[in-house]
C-alpha cells in the first residue's frame, strides 16, 4: 500500500535527546575506542560522542553532502584536541569500504528506515559481512507507538521513511542478521515506554559471540 507523506516530519526533540542518550550509554558499555557513525547527518551523535574520553577515533559517513558540511561546521566549535578525533566522509552505508573495517563499534541511529527495503541486504553485507565492527547499535522508530505521537495510520513519521517496523518485525530482522554473521543481539525500548505499545523508538545492540 502506498503511504502519503506528511506535510512535515513529526518533531520529537525530547525523543531525539533520549535516543542519543540511550546510544551514548550503549556505546560506553561496549568499551569501544573507535566508532563509526553510518548516516551521521549533521553530526548530532558524533559531536556528543566525541566528548567521551574513552573514544579516540570517530568516523562519520553520509551520502548527503549538505548534512556533512553542516557537521563539519559544527565540529569547528569543539576544542582542537576533540575535533582531531573526528573525520567525515561522503559515502554510502550500503557499500563496503575496506578502510572502514575493524571499528570497535558502529552506530546507525534512525537511518535504516530511510533505505528502500531492497537495500537492507546490501547494508547487511557491507556492514556485518565485510566491515565487521565489534559491536553494532541500530535504532529505528517503533511503528506501534505512532498513535501516541499523533501520526495517522496512513503516514510514516517522516516523509523520507520507506518503512517503519513494529517491535516483532525489528527483533526478527535483528535476530536474523545476528545469526547469519556471528553476533548476539538484544533489543531495548527508547523513551518512556507505553505498557502496551513499547517505546517511541527501539534499539538493537549487536555484540560478538563469546
Amino acid at each position: 500500500m502506498t503511504r502519503a507523506n506528511p506535510q512535515r516530519p513529526v518533531v520529537t526533540t525530547a525523543l531525539h535527546d533520549a535516543r542519543l542518550q540511550a546510544v551514548e550509554t550503549a556505546v560506553t558499555k561496549t568499551g569501544a575506542r573507535t566508532l563509526l557513525d553510518l548516516g551521521c547527518g549533521a553530526g548530532d551523535l558524533l559531536l556528543r560522542l566525541a566528548l567521551l574520553p574513552g573514544l579516540t577515533r570517530l568516523t562519520g559517513i553520509d551520502i548527503d553532502l549538505p548534512s556533512l558540511r553542516a557537521a563539519q561546521a559544527r565540529l569547528a566549535d569543539l576544542p582542537p584536541e576533540t575535533r582531531a578525533k573526528v573525520q567525515l566522509a561522503q559515502a554510502s552505508m550500503t557499500v563496503a569500504h575496506p578502510n572502514l573495517r575493524g571499528y570497535d563499534c558502529a552506530c546507525l541511529v534512525e537511518t535504516i528506515e530511510h533505505l528502500p527495503l531492497g537495500d537492507l541486504n546490501r547494508l547487511e553485507r557491507a556492514l556485518f559481512a565485510d566491515m565487521r565492527p565489534g559491536h553494532v547499535i541500530v535504532t529505528t522508530p517503533n511503528a506501534e507507538f505512532n498513535p501516541v505521537l499523533g501520526v495517522p495510520s496512513h503516514r510514516f513519521r517522516h516523509p523520507g521513511h520507506h518503512f517503519e517496523w513494529d517491535r516483532a518485525r525489528f527483533a526478527g530482522w535483528a535476530e536474523g542478521v545476528a545469526a547469519r554473521h556471528g553476533y548476539t543481539v538484544t533489543c531495548h525500548a527508547i523513551g518512556e515506554a507505553h505498557p502496551a505499545l513499547g517505546g517511541a523508538s527501539q534499539m538493537a545492540v549487536f555484540a560478538p559471540l563469546g
